[in-house]
């Protein structure tokens, strides 16, 4: 699917009929980000994250979760969750790499926890949610550093997990993550990981800014000015994360804006998008996963989600768009794997914590 004329791009904003529904129900007042505090932000959000996992529960008895650690260049021990099948797959157990989502500035590993169980109940996969050091703290290049030591920490010890990256290696992540995969994918490539990637999850990524993307993709990034005031995320609280909080450099091909590597796309993994109508988001991911596929032959897939908001799943999990989100999800997994899922035990509904 591609979008290339203005029209059919701006028709992605228009906000979903269930959602309106909902939010004509709610008090949902605007947040003035100009004001907020970064800290007392982030202490929010690990409220409202506890919450989601009271929600979630206890894992079910076909998943062993642990706590590891990983060790980065510069001596620090982080934080990341093992998911493992109790009952290993006969013809192997794949490998993926997933990295949460929170502007760089917020977030866990519990973030995708509920994408790990699903995976392992899917695919029979070892996971791995992992953090990442945070901002205003720890700001550019921390992040996505820390990941390449993850990343190749994950592909040294795969085999003591029981997984086996030769049937499946996907590096993966949500908003600030999707932007760590696609960086983490370009990485692998040209330091020649070993084992190699074989799949890359991106979900509503931010690959590049405005002001960056080169001349001639412009007249298809409209996402910016028709999202500008939309709920979750706003370019006001873009810039808060951004300026206040992270303050990467827009310029670095490498560790941030992959979408203008120096070295290119060649030779990438297959790349599976999940992207958001209502984000301002939406089309830098919409025009990386065209020039990925029509300028270089790489393979991808690509599902939108017209009229909602970034993360639209995390936030409304009991709307209808949000399990059909978790069923895609579990299904571009199975398509990056080549493996047909088992949705025995998968779980596409869920409840919401507070807003």
């Amino acid at each position: 699917m591609s979008y290339l004329d203005k029209e059919s791009i701006l028709a992605l904003g228009q906000i979903d009929p269930e959602f309106k529904a909902f939010i004509g129900t709610v008090n949902m007042p605007p947040v003035d980000y100009e004001k907020v505090d970064l800290h007392e932000f982030k202490r929010s959000v690990e409220q409202r994250n506890a919450e989601a996992m009271e929600v979630l529960g206890s894992p079910p008895p076909q998943i062993k979760q642990s706590e590891l650690q990983y060790p980065t260049r510069d001596g620090a021990k982080l934080r990341a969750k093992l998911y493992q099948p109790t009952n290993p797959p006969k013809n192997g157990s794949p490998l993926i790499v997933m990295f949460h989502g929170g502007g760089f500035c917020v977030g866990t590993p519990e973030g995708e926890e509920q994408t790990c169980r699903n995976f392992v109940q899917a695919f029979g996969a070892t996971c791995i949610s992992a953090s990442y050091r945070l901002a205003p703290e720890y700001r550019f290049p921390y992040a996505p550093k820390d990941a390449w030591d993850c990343l190749k920490w994950a592909a040294a010890n795969a085999k003591s997990w029981g997984a086996d990256p030769a049937v499946g290696f996907v590096v993966g992540g949500t908003s600030a993550g999707g932007n760590i995969t696609a960086v983490l994918a370009h990485v692998a490539r040209d330091e020649k990981l070993s084992p190699p990637l074989t799949g890359q999850y991106l979900a509503i990524p931010t690959v590049v800014t405005p002001n960056k993307l080169p001349e001639k993709y412009r007249p298809y990034h409209l996402s910016y000015e028709q999202n500008k005031d939309a709920p979750i995320l706003s370019l006001a609280a873009m810039d808060m994360f951004m300026k206040r909080g992270y303050q990467p450099d827009e310029d670095d091909g490498v560790w941030f804006s992959p979408f203008n590597h120096p070295n290119g796309h060649k030779d990438l993994p297959p790349a599976f998008f999940q992207i958001d109508g209502m984000d301002p988001l939406r089309d830098e991911g919409l025009i990386y996963e065209r020039v990925l596929r029509e300028e270089n032959g790489i393979k991808t897939k690509l599902n939108v989600y017209p009229g909602l908001p970034h993360g639209h799943w995390g936030f409304f999990p009991f709307l209808k768009s949000s399990q059909k989100f978790r069923k895609e999800q579990v299904e571009g997994m199975g398509w990056l794997l080549g493996r047909e899922p088992d949705f025995t035990n998968v779980i596409v509904a869920g409840a919401a914590a507070s807003l």
